[in-house]
């Protein structure tokens, strides 16, 4: 990088500049190098206890990404982890190779780690033991911000001027040796994280976000792992479709082989069946192998071995007992869907309408996301089952209840108290 570039790097944000006279053509927008060249690839315990003996001697917060393989390989575990701190560098590790992180993860405890898009890189990064202490997610620094667009490549673009090589995000990262197109791609997530960290950090605090944004950050670093989805079967796309009993069941079963397979053979559960043949399959309730053929997605190039292996999932299905099949629907956590508020309470309707238009009418004003500024599904809750004589210390204490943070509570409770206590 140019002592130029490194010049326009370091400025914060240039969205505010004024635009070009129209005889201007402006400025092409440079095409971002790694600074030091694409680091090698770290795979053996030797090399990995240089690098962590390198960013536990450097300074400042760590820059993190985390590379999936998503669409090929069973799960979400990643398959390449890049990092960039002050006076280490940029590395680039490979988790086949070294499994286990947690002396990395250690060496960097008490660091502030940098992350784009946090909550879809911190479940993999914790399976192979790095786990933050603390966090600024730049994506979500951006959301509150008021960008309208942020993903890495527009905020790099917008705020620091610089352009990222695209075209590699949905590769096959579980590929050996990746290609060095692919590993520049990586570099080059990290390379400009911690500058855009502060230039971010500075829009923020002059909007006066900043405290707002490190709650945020505070509660995604606090957040206990997901639990297990209950009967992920019930997410099958066009699920929609499927309406008795039996042919859910069929859904269940194939879709249970399927993930079993799957998970066997180390790919996707699409590449094993998509789900539109699933779907088929439950709907026509094929009564051999023969029949399945002729469905969508069992055609004629499957084999014999696996059609018959599609239909004695179909037959096992067929076969249970009606006190095994499953219920319609799984039973509702919070409140029926919107929709149906105005014939259930029609005081709820009022209430949600009313908290809505003026939830919506804030984050126009503050210039960030509604959902941001408090989740719909708390709002709904809220005025589902508001607390009895509402008062706006018990507006708060419901807000809290269902996790918003300090600053959520302090911008919407006032809203919400109204929208709750207004005439019908």
């Amino acid at each position: 990088m140019t002592d130029a570039q490194e010049t326009a790097a370091d400025t914060s944000l240039r969205t505010t500049g004024g635009a070009p006279p129209d005889d201007v053509a402006p400025a092409p927008i440079p095409l971002l190098e790694p600074r030091e060249g694409i680091p090698p690839v770290v795979a053996s315990d030797d090399a990995l206890a240089g690098v962590i003996a390198a960013f536990a001697a450097g300074s400042g917060p760590v820059a993190v990404d985390a590379e999936r393989a998503s669409g090929y390989r069973y799960g979400q575990r990643a398959y390449l982890v890049q990092l960039r701190r002050e006076g280490a560098g940029s590395a680039l590790v490979d988790p086949v190779g070294c499994p286990d992180l947690s002396g990395l993860g250690e060496a960097l405890r008490g660091t502030e780690w940098i992350l784009h898009a946090a909550t879809q890189d911190l479940p993999c990064l914790r399976e192979i033991g790095m786990t933050p202490t603390g966090l600024f997610d730049t994506e979500l620094a951006g959301r509150l911000a008021g960008f309208p667009r942020v993903g890495l490549g527009a905020m790099v673009e917008s705020v620091l001027g610089y352009s990222l090589e695209k075209g590699h995000s949905a590769v096959d990262w579980s590929t050996r040796p990746l290609p060095e197109p692919w590993l520049r791609y990586a570099a080059l997530d990290v390379e400009l994280l911690i500058d855009l960290r502060d230039a971010l950090e500075d829009e923020l605090d002059r909007q006066g976000k900043l405290e707002w944004a490190r709650e945020e950050f505070a509660a995604i670093a606090a957040a206990p792992p997901a639990p297990p989805r209950q009967d992920p079967w019930r997410r099958t796309s066009g699920m929609h479709k499927v309406r008795r009993r039996r042919q859910m069941a069929v859904v269940r079963e194939l879709w249970n082989t399927r993930d079993q397979i799957a998970r066997r053979r180390d790919v996707s559960p699409g590449k094993v069946l998509g789900d539109a043949a699933i779907v088929e399959a439950a709907l026509a309730l094929p009564p051999n192998a023969h029949a399945l053929m002729a469905l969508p997605g069992f055609g004629p190039r499957m084999g014999r071995r696996q059609l018959e292996q599609w239909q004695a999932a179909v037959d096992r299905a067929k076969a249970l007992p009606d006190t095994e099949l499953p219920q319609p629907g799984q039973a509702l956590a919070g409140p029926p869907p919107p929709r149906a508020w105005a014939d259930k309470d029609p005081a709820a309707a009022a209430r949600l309408s009313a908290a809505r238009a003026a939830v919506s009418a804030l984050a126009e004003r503050l210039h960030l996301p509604q959902e941001n500024l408090i989740t719909p599904d708390t709002v709904r809750r809220v005025c589902w089952e508001p607390p009895k004589n509402p008062t706006p210390e018990t507006v708060e204490s419901a807000l809290a209840g269902y996790g918003a943070r300090h600053w959520q509570i302090e911008q919407v409770a006032p809203l919400l108290y109204r929208a709750l206590t207004q005439p019908a």
